[in-house]
């Protein structure tokens, strides 16, 4: 399989997206070292900027502590939604991440931003493994699956949450948060907006869940960014 440029860029992307997503997990055992080693493969200034300001303050603790009942930010997008049931969310996130063959790597629950987002470079990442295939149908439904996911789902936290961490004055969430609102944009549609366009999880039934996982390390996406040809 040969990675043209726009293959490589959608790994930079798929890297981006996933340190921004580990950022907001709690920090546990490997947590520094998972931040490092995805910073290291980012050009992104921003990125390590924040990962290097969490290598030095993040700490489980300051994180329930700014995520937690009472905190100044909150990491869920139910708390953004005042139209829509959380079960429906939930039931309606948990059968996305199932049509697409996605485990989240964290214990929260399916609409914390840290999934949300690990979810997004999962579809990134699972987008250039189609293109370095040269299978352009499966590209497109990725691809098209991961920007309807970005405006449906994250378009609606990332605002908010982005001005909270701001005021929170921890710098390593604050720049997690900037980057993420780079990457969404502002805040486009109501808290009641619609879900997602219904018979999405059956066209990716059909289009992605038949190509095997991307990559033997899925998880360390780093290890696929190394040269011109897997």
């Amino acid at each position: 399989m040969v990675l043209t440029p726009p293959t490589l860029d959608l790994l930079r992307e798929a890297a981006e997206w996933r340190l921004i997503g580990v950022l907001f997990e709690c920090p546990g055992d490997g947590w520094q070292t998972q931040v490092a080693a995805l910073a290291a493969e980012v050009p992104d200034a921003g990125l390590k900027a924040a990962a290097a300001a969490a290598g030095e303050d993040a700490t489980a603790s300051l994180y329930h502590t700014t995520f937690g009942p009472g905190g100044p930010a909150a990491p869920r997008e139910v708390s953004y939604r005042e139209t829509l049931e959380p079960g429906h969310l939930l039931g309606e996130l948990g059968a996305y991440y199932k049509a697409f063959a996605f485990t989240p790597t964290t214990p929260e629950p399916d609409d914390h931003v840290a999934v949300e987002v690990g979810f997004v470079a999962y579809l990134r990442l699972k987008e250039a493994y189609a293109r370095a295939r040269g299978d352009a149908e499966q590209a497109a439904v990725v691809g098209d699956a991961s920007r309807r996911f970005v405006d449906d789902h994250l378009n609606t936290l990332a605002e908010p949450l982005a001005a909270s961490l701001a005021a929170s004055g921890i710098s390593y969430l604050a720049q997690a948060g900037a980057a993420l609102l780079l990457r969404v944009g502002p805040r486009r549609q109501g808290p009641g907006h619609p879900p997602l366009v219904p018979g999405v999880a059956a066209e990716a039934d059909s289009a992605c869940c038949a190509v095997e996982d991307p990559c033997p390390c899925v998880d360390e996406i780093p290890c696929l960014d190394r040269g011109a040809a897997v």
